[in-house]
């Protein structure tokens, strides 16, 4: 693996794992900072914690292992970003997931509002 690789197999953890540091990124992976410290100089990452990590934050090998997008029934590309944000979601209080929550339904009935507005205006005056 060369080096700009497993950089950004760190980063792509970092991601997943809402990690902002080497040192938060040891602690979500369970591993000491000197662990972490000894990947980069050996430039090499276990397989077995990209297969672990893969599972438990729901993302392809493919994607945390090369930045390949990964293509879900929809036929679009999931580039993971939804696993982060959930992940990130789960770390939050009760309080902050209900404020959360509350922004997103009053996004979604913008949008609802918005689409009604469109089909009034484009529906024939009488």
């Amino acid at each position: 693996m060369s080096s700009h690789s497993l950089a950004s197999v760190l980063a792509r953890l970092k991601l997943l794992t809402g990690s902002a540091s080497d040192a938060q990124l040891s602690k979500a992976l369970d591993v000491s900072p000197q662990t972490l410290s000894s990947w980069k100089v050996r430039d090499s990452i276990p397989y077995s914690l990209c297969v672990s990590a893969a599972i438990k934050y729901r993302c392809t090998l493919d994607w945390l292992l090369l930045g390949e997008p990964h293509y879900g029934s929809s036929g679009q590309a999931d580039d993971g970003w939804e696993h982060s944000v959930l992940e990130r979601l789960r770390g939050l209080s009760s309080t902050d997931r209900q404020a959360v929550l509350l922004y997103v339904e009053d996004k979604y009935r913008m949008q609802q509002l918005e689409r009604q507005l469109a089909a009034l205006v484009e529906r024939p005056h009488r």
